[in-house]
């Protein structure tokens, strides 16, 4: 084993964090505290401050200088997608997991896809996503959620009970050779597409939902539907036309 393999953390929990100084704290200290002796303190939590306009980077910052553990990855406002691609890229763990900086989520739930994770059930796992059991969100909004997951489920063929929610955990080698393109809220669904057509095996497991505490969501503006819905169209125009393209089998 090289010096660099030995050194990677076993796993990189990562969280998109835009305008969340009311959160950024709480959130690293329960991804240390909780996950943490998942994976017995080989940990690496990763804050991608998405061009936050409040004092997040400068919470991040000092999160970072206070625990070896925590890195920053700071950049201009990219939008959910853009900031999930970000945390992809910069981890650094042979897992790689990510929730949002809302607290909407029990990080200590986290456990329960690492055990999915590691099913000896004879088929080797390569994601495990968590669906919520009981969303906590405004009823539009879980309207708005339900109707997505319907066209994609039609348009894809995604038999997933909740794409976008924010519990999920992949191997490193998932992401090899994989091109990721939208910086929409459509980045989920992206990912869960072109994992399942290269036959990466998806399983499923139920998770808490909490109302959020503090900070406002920016999740559900008109602009970004539409932004989705044009992502949509170019995905299955490119599967039908340029599947080899969009799926990177064409460089493996």
């Amino acid at each position: 084993m090289t010096d660099a393999a030995a050194a990677r953390p076993r796993l990189t929990f990562f969280f998109p964090a835009y305008n969340e100084e009311e959160n950024v704290e709480e959130t690293v200290r329960r991804a240390l505290s909780e996950i943490g002796p998942l994976v017995g303190g080989s940990l690496e939590v990763l804050i991608v401050d998405d061009g936050s306009t409040d004092r997040t980077p400068q919470l991040a910052d000092a999160l970072v200088a206070a625990d070896p553990r925590v890195r920053v990855h700071h950049q201009a406002n990219r939008g959910y997608g853009g900031a999930l691609r970000a945390g992809f890229a910069n981890a650094s763990g042979e897992l790689i997991g990510f929730s949002d900086g809302d607290l909407q989520f029990d990080l200590a739930e986290m456990s329960r896809l690492l055990d999915r994770l590691g099913d000896p059930g004879g088929r080797r796992v390569g994601a495990v996503i968590g669906y919520r059991i009981k969303r906590r969100d405004p009823p539009h909004r879980i309207f708005i959620a339900k109707t997505y997951n319907a066209i994609v489920s039609v348009l894809f063929g995604l038999r997933v009970r909740d794409i976008d929610c924010a519990m999920k955990l992949f191997r490193r080698e998932v992401f090899d050779g994989l091109p990721l393109e939208t910086e929409s809220p459509f980045l989920s669904a992206e990912l869960l597409i072109k994992c399942r057509a290269r036959g990466e095996w998806i399983v499923q497991v139920g998770v808490n939902h909490y109302p959020r505490a503090a900070g406002t969501n920016t999740g559900a503006s008109f602009r970004k539907i539409l932004r989705t819905f044009r992502d949509i169209g170019k995905l299955r125009w490119a599967l039908w036309f340029r599947r080899r393209e969009v799926l990177g089998e064409a460089r493996r």
